[in-house]
């Protein structure tokens, strides 16, 4: 017996540095998980009715309990939870935006592996192209909600978080800039449109389509974009940025209020058209502060100069000085001319900027 014993003693001995060694490299899967940050700022996705779930529904639930009801997320990732708002998308700010940029741009440069935001479906179109122009870093940022409340049949809430965070910890997702991801499909913040008041499938990138999909749980992409140039934080300058949208016969008589405004976006017809009555007081107005000539239609490009019919043609608004929008819709040019404002850009910097999107 002593002799076993001292066997088993020298044996230990033996192992002891190798079983360190090997619970150093423990492959599993908890040994092995990324990081990510999940930030909750309310809207449908954390939604639910009072009491015993009779009335309207509110902003209710924290980023806890979005993260509770999937409980797959326990084998994709470490997550740190917080509740940065818990409002309706509707209410959402320019400065809330800018904070969470702030945030996300520390936590990047500190090595999060990616990051995914839950929100309000009304803004978040919105919320993703802003990130998108002052995110600095190169993890992934993904934005996601839900058109069904936590309290409904079929809620898509969980759905969307799992591949929210399946794509921020993905490494094909890197360098992308800010996604958002919906039913199963993944936008870039520059083309995505919701598209639909109710439907799950709610949002959409007319004309480009979507970057990628999950399928079978994981992202798979079909093409990747230059990430678009930033816009330097903070931003600290007031500022007052306005859309007017074209209309039959519109005589635009709200032109004549936009002289207090810092900057002007045109949704103007098809290709860059307005009624002709437009014409002159758009040039001058262009003559006071940026204003920027984009389309209506959700997709496809402002002209140059195709259009020479007269006043109110693409070749003459741009002659009379107003600044191609190219390709971005009207909501997103307001926030990109508007973040250029408040951030203290100049004449020629704010031409620069909407130039790459033509």
């Amino acid at each position: 017996m002593p002799r076993t014993a001292e066997k088993s003693d020298a044996a230990s001995a033996l192992l002891d540095p190798l079983l360190r060694k090997v619970a150093l490299m423990d492959p599993s899967p908890r040994a092995q998980l990324p990081s990510a940050l999940v930030l909750s700022l309310g809207g449908t996705i954390a939604m639910a009715a009072p009491g015993a779930g009779h009335g309207g529904v509110a902003p209710r639930l924290t980023a806890e309990d979005l993260v509770a009801a999937v409980p797959e997320l326990a084998e994709e990732a470490e997550l740190e939870l917080r509740d940065f708002r818990k409002i309706p998308g509707a209410w959402l700010e320019i400065d809330d935006i800018a904070a969470v940029a702030e945030l996300l741009n520390k936590q990047a440069a500190e090595g999060t592996t990616g990051f995914v935001i839950t929100q309000g479906t009304d803004t978040l179109e919105e919320v993703a192209y802003l990130l998108d122009l002052l995110y600095e870093g190169a993890a992934p940022v993904v934005v996601t909600g839900a058109m069904r409340h936590a309290q409904m049949a079929g809620a898509d809430g969980p759905a969307n978080v799992l591949a929210a965070v399946r794509t921020a910890v993905s490494p094909q997702a890197r360098e992308m800039g800010v996604l958002v991801a919906f039913a199963d499909e993944l936008h870039a913040a520059r083309h995505v449109q919701k598209i639909h008041s109710t439907s799950p499938s709610a949002f959409s990138s007319p004309g480009a389509g979507p970057v990628g999909f999950l399928i079978e749980g994981r992202p798979r992409f079909q093409f990747a974009l230059p990430r678009q140039p930033r816009v330097e934080l903070p931003l600290i300058r007031p500022a007052s940025v306005e859309v007017i949208e074209a209309t039959l016969g519109s005589e635009g008589a709200f032109l004549d209020a936009a002289s207090s405004l810092d900057g002007l976006v045109v949704a103007a017809f098809g290709a860059g058209h307005v009624p002709r009555t437009w014409a002159p007081r758009l040039g001058n107005l262009a003559s006071r502060f940026p204003v920027v000539l984009t389309s209506r239609t959700g997709a496809g490009s402002v002209l140059t100069g195709t259009y020479d019919f007269g006043p109110g043609s693409e070749t003459d608004l741009l002659g009379r000085g107003l600044i191609n929008g190219g390709r971005l819709e009207p909501r997103k040019a307001r926030l990109l001319l508007l973040a250029l404002l408040r951030s203290g850009a100049d004449q020629t910097t704010i031409q620069a900027a909407f130039a790459a999107h033509r």
